[in-house]
């Protein structure tokens, strides 16, 4: 009988000891409550890590970044007449020439947090490429209209806005549509390819909106291009990687890392003359 009074003796003690240690009005089954409690306020801070990359991006911008190239390829083919010329665009969707656009950018700036891409709606720039009149031009379907209304609360210094444009083939008269590959020549004997990226850079100023010439841009490019005595290696094309039919071309691999690469290069030849301090 006395190892049974000192057993409940024990018991007391602990039970006193455990209730010390509890907070009142808690019973053993609820322990598990305030557990389950921590774990679910924990998330939210995790979520709110995982946030603060964007919220650099709401912070003071000293360039804005819109490329407005578009998943676009062009397949052009010229024969020795117009009636022998055939053109189609084709949707390349994941080449990610806009993102390409921007890893650019940010490598010539040093990730330079004040680096902000500016986003867009769908359709955005469809005056620009697309516009009504040709002869007499809309201001509203130019980039400075364009671009301040898709930057209403941006307030960036600058905008470096990156489009498509239309070149011409050296020597010739005909015009190639923004980046793609050319076929030109005679049947299938006398024939050359190319691949070509016209990528234009304007930069505009973030008050007014006004175009900041860079009339020297690229010049040293357009010497060196000029005095080329053999073909430049990233825009030859064999003639059997010309993509035919041109619905071929979103599955070529070889064309989107050659084109990837050809439009990198064309912009860093030109961005540093864009991106230096007045």
């Amino acid at each position: 009988m006395f190892r049974s009074f000192t057993a409940v003796i024990l018991l007391s003690c602990f039970a006193v000891d455990g209730w010390a240690q509890s907070p009142p009005t808690t019973n053993t089954p609820a322990a598990s409550t305030p557990a389950k409690a921590v774990t679910k306020k924990a998330a939210p801070k995790a979520k709110a890590a995982a946030k603060q990359p964007v919220a650099a991006e709401t912070g003071p911008c000293r360039l804005g970044i819109i490329s407005a190239l578009g998943d676009r390829f062009a397949v052009q083919k010229f024969g020795l007449t117009i009636f022998e010329t055939e053109e189609s665009a084709v949707a390349v969707e994941g080449w990610g020439f806009d993102d390409l656009v921007v890893a650019r950018v940010r490598a010539a700036t040093g990730t330079d947090p004040a680096v902000r891409r500016i986003t867009y709606p769908k359709g955005a720039f469809e005056p620009f490429y697309n516009p009504t009149s040709r002869f007499l031009p809309d201001p509203r379907e130019g980039l400075p209209a364009i671009v301040r209304s898709i930057t209403p609360a941006a307030n960036c210094e600058r905008y470096l806005v990156v489009t498509r444009f239309k070149g011409q083939v050296p020597g010739t008269n005909l015009m190639l549509d923004g980046i793609g590959a050319y076929s030109r020549g005679l049947g299938s004997v006398i024939r050359h390819s190319h691949l070509f990226a016209n990528v234009g850079v304007t930069l505009l100023d973030g008050g007014n909106y006004e175009t900041i010439s860079r009339p020297f841009a690229g010049l040293g490019t357009r010497l060196a291009d000029g005095l080329r005595l053999t073909e430049d290696p990233l825009t030859k094309l064999d003639n059997s990687l010309f993509p035919e039919p041109a619905t071929a071309v979103p599955g070529n691999a070889m064309l989107r890392e050659r084109t990837g690469a050809l439009v990198a290069a064309r912009l860093d030849q030109t961005l540093p003359d864009y991106l230096k301090n007045d």
